[in-house]
């Protein structure tokens, strides 16, 4: 019997072609809908930061735009981000306002201080010569930024109405975001790549991939938090790098479609080239050019060091022969160029020395500073645009002009790029005298520009605010890069004279006139929140503290948004015991700025001193996290333990704290102190000796040192100890009958 034949299944018809067009749709469309999707859900679930440089916040009624420390996120890992410096504008540019945009770096910002900056110098100076006009200068630059990251703040900046840019740009083209020597993620990648990805992180779908990668990709090893320029130590880059090609490229389109923003926005823009210091920064790293063998290298190093021997003697002669020998081997190292600059310079022959220092600022291989090849980018770029309503000014030829040898120095910087007062107030000067020009004539002025003392007493500068910049400065040079450079021990003294010099002219009569002129300055000027901070800090470091108290409260209801009045008024309220509102402060504070390591710090300590020993371990651990070399973090953390009955804890903090810190004398008592209850004699002596020797004025420290020495024998040494004890305490009890006791011990031994 046959099988039944099974039926064959008819194929369905193929589709038509409205049919595959739909389907090419729906294909095309689902993807972007769900996309969308995910990103409507990610806001309103409240994920992620907002990406904008401006915020819009009421301060007392009125709407302002003020700066959103969220923005970095975009270009830099959170834990290491940078964060604009405080700002405020009112949302609507009042009638009859100047309003004036900033654009650059730490340079431009007026690092070490802003307040007083080469933007502050202008605002004073057009103040003084517009009497008339109302001026609202709104400083947009900040530090580590580089042309990838302006150029965001500029186009929205395109929407505020600014009737000036002043864009001053190029120091941290090289170790910025996508730089040649970034630390901040892939190093000089094509443009549309940078573009791609910084578009991506404004979104929040974007935020989420990238906080998945980064997590996956680095974990917490990695999550620590800003370092400074020692930071960018290991990614040293030859001088003939190709990377560094890709920056040139990038930094010229970059400024092309700032400039663009700027003049399609109907601003009128003062471009400036960037003056660094060439005549007294050396290269901060030097490394030979990548085709040259190593035994061309070893030979160059050889003429280097008979060229040095050479200058030594006042044979400058000899010395540029031996310079230029070393250069037919390498002609590309850094620190061969600088050292002949030098010796040109012995020699006075300013021109050739200008050109070798410029060539040791080209070839460094850690590019701190804008070299030839960006600045020949600006006046391209001015030269472009110069039709368009771009000014160019060449700061970097008009500060060198103001000195002698035609090069800029100490006398402009306090170090490789950042200005001093003198450097800060000609550039403000000058970028004044720019901007006039550009004022129809009919605009009322008066004749004259103010002097700098002049402009000092408007800023509030006083002695007290100069050494505690100087005093900041001064620790800055002391750690790397400064502290590897050649002559940074004669920078160093040089500081620590300026610093002497101001403190021995000090006097209670300086105090109270310098407190009439901020009173004097602040009447004129109520609403300057940087004037006001400057005053907080003068009465702080004069010790008026209530007063100081009182004046950083004035200082938050001018900047309500920003994180430092919270945290100094936290200090203080700690200081004078009102720790509930210091922890609120302070608190306030870190949800601020969540990387601000200080804050965390005083947040733990408030909460220790209330014994909410858990919340303040958790916020040490934070502090510990974001900065895991500051010794005093796990010195207190170790505290914490202690009164927690947690020996061991305490111990490993404490020895911790001692590996960071070697000359802390309080870290070895406590170790001592807590080794002595562990019993480990040996471990305690070595403690409290080191603390002995680190604060020979304490007699608490000699007294338990003598505990430790009676305890293991040493009789002798320990009435040493109990005797410095008594003298440095004469009514100390403790000390006086532990002596007595050692004493007769002795005799006894002796048979007396």
């Amino acid at each position: 019997m046959k099988a039944p034949r099974k039926k064959s299944r008819a194929l369905p018809p193929p589709p038509s072609a409205g049919h595959l067009w739909l389907f090419r749709l729906v294909a095309l469309i689902l993807p972007i809908l769900l996309l969308v999707g995910l990103e409507v859900s990610l806001r309103l679930a409240g994920y992620g930061f907002d990406p904008h440089f401006f915020k819009k916040i009421k301060i007392g009624g009125e709407d302002f735009l003020v700066q959103n420390d969220a923005f970095s996120y975009r270009f830099f890992p959170p834990q290491n981000a940078r964060n604009p410096g405080v700002m405020r504008m009112r949302a609507v540019k009042p009638p009859g306002t100047i309003r004036i945009f900033v654009f650059g770096e730490s340079a431009a910002m007026g690092d070490p201080e802003p307040a007083y900056g080469p933007a502050r110098y202008l605002e004073i100076q057009l103040r003084h010569k517009f009497p008339a006009t109302r001026f609202e200068v709104v400083n947009v630059a900040f530090t580590a930024i580089n042309s990838h990251v302006i150029l965001p703040i500029a186009r929205e900046c395109a929407r505020s109405d600014g009737d000036f840019w002043i864009i001053y740009m190029g120091n941290n083209e090289m170790v910025g975001p996508f730089g040649a020597a970034t630390v901040f993620g892939r190093r000089a990648p094509p443009l549309p790549y940078v573009r791609l990805v910084t578009g991506i992180q404004a979104t929040r779908t974007g935020q989420l991939i990238t906080g998945l990668a980064r997590h996956f990709q680095h974990g917490a090893a990695d999550r620590k938090s800003w370092g400074g320029m020692e930071m960018f130590l290991n990614n040293q880059i030859p001088p003939d790098s190709p990377l560094r090609e890709n920056v040139y490229r990038n930094f010229a389109k970059n400024l092309d479609d700032i400039l663009r923003a700027g003049t399609l926005s109907g601003a009128k823009i003062l471009l400036n080239t960037v003056g660094v210091n060439l005549r007294d920064c050396p290269p901060f790293a030097s490394l030979p050019a990548a085709s040259v063998s190593a035994a061309d290298q070893a030979a160059a190093a050889n003429l280097l060091n008979e060229a040095g021997l050479a200058e030594t003697n006042g044979d400058y002669s000899a010395a540029e022969n031996l310079y230029g020998q070393a250069a037919k081997l390498d002609n590309q190292e850094a620190d061969l160029q600088f050292r002949w600059g030098e010796c040109l310079l012995a020699e006075k022959d300013y021109p050739n020395a200008r050109l070798h220092l410029q060539l040791a600022c080209d070839d460094d291989a850690l590019p701190f500073r804008t070299d030839s090849r960006l600045n020949r980018a600006i006046r391209q770029a001015a030269d472009k645009f110069a039709n368009a309503g771009v000014t160019f000014f060449d700061a970097n030829d008009y500060l060198a002009r103001q000195n002698p040898d035609g090069l800029c120095g100490s006398e402009t910087f306090y170090e490789h790029v950042h200005f001093d007062f003198q450097g800060s107030y000609e550039l403000g000067l000058a970028w004044a005298q720019q901007l006039e020009a550009l004022f129809p004539p009919s605009a009322p002025r008066q004749s004259g520009w103010l002097s700098q003392p002049e402009c000092n007493d408007l800023l509030g500068l006083s002695d007290w605010n100069r050494i505690a910049i100087l005093k900041a400065m001064a620790d800055r040079m002391r750690v790397p890069p400064f502290s590897r450079q050649q002559g940074n021990d004669r920078r160093e003294k040089l500081l620590a004279a300026r610093i002497q010099n101001l403190q021995s002219k000090l006097t209670t009569n300086d105090v109270a006139l310098a407190k009439q002129n901020f009173d004097s300055q602040i009447a004129r000027q109520p609403d300057d929140f940087e004037l006001a901070e400057n005053y907080a800090l003068f009465l702080q470091v004069t010790g008026d503290i209530p007063d100081s108290l009182e004046e950083w409260r004035r200082v938050h209801d001018l900047i309500p948004h920003d994180y430092l009045p919270y945290f100094q008024m936290g200090r203080f309220l700690n200081d004078t015991g009102r720790r509930d509102e210091a922890e609120a402060n302070l608190r306030t504070a870190v949800q601020i700025h969540p990387s601000l390591t200080e804050g965390w710090f005083e947040l733990g300590n408030v909460q220790a001193a209330q014994q909410k020993f858990t919340d303040a371990l958790a916020s040490y651990a934070v502090a510990r996290e974001q900065n895991p070399q500051n010794a005093q973090t796990f010195f207190q953390m170790g505290k914490v333990y202690e009164r927690l009955h947690k020996p061991a804890d305490a111990m490993a903090c404490y020895h911790t704290a001692a590996g960071l810190e070697d000359d802390d004398w309080q870290i070895h008592f406590e170790l001592g102190g807590i080794l002595d209850a562990a019993n480990d004699l040996d471990g305690s002596l070595r403690e409290f000796g080191a603390a002995a020797r680190l604060k020979p004025d304490d007699s608490r420290t000699h007294f338990n040192y003598g505990v430790e020495l009676a305890k293991s024998g040493r009789l002798q040494a320990a009435r040493q100890e109990f005797s410095e004890s008594l003298r440095l305490e004469p009514g100390y009890r403790n000390a006086r009958e532990a002596l007595y006791k050692v004493e007769l011990l002795l005799q006894r031994q002796s048979g007396n």
